[in-house]
């Protein structure tokens, strides 16, 4: 008769204490100012369009929005960034984006 295999039970991770729907329903207003890209004027649309470059995509989320009084410092956010996140190494980058995803909805992030 084979020994019987014992049942680990698997730790469960908290949620924060807000609900994450309530959270994006009720966004607090931040201290920093947002540049939105219908604002973006000269240098920071400039960095807006340097960005959707790069990514592919043509909605620049807040997380870079929050650069945009600074777009000479956006762009090398965004450069190191892509370095950084991006590049090749022990993680693929879909577990990264997983990783920086789960990070963010711990901190509240609305972005």
């Amino acid at each position: 008769m084979a020994p019987r295999k014992r049942k680990t039970k698997r730790k469960k991770i908290a949620a924060p204490p807000t609900v994450l729907g309530e959270h994006y329903a009720n966004p607090q207003p931040t201290k920093i100012r947002i540049t939105e890209d219908a604002e973006a004027q000269g240098d920071t649309a400039n960095a807006y369009d340097y960005w959707r470059a790069g990514s592919g995509r043509t909605q620049v989320p807040g997380i870079i929005k929050c650069f945009g009084a600074r777009p000479d410092f956006l762009k090398q956010v965004v450069d190191f960034s892509n370095t950084v996140h991006f590049s090749h190494g022990h993680l693929v980058r879909r577990h990264k984006e997983m990783i920086a995803s789960y990070v963010s909805f711990l901190n509240r992030c609305p972005y």
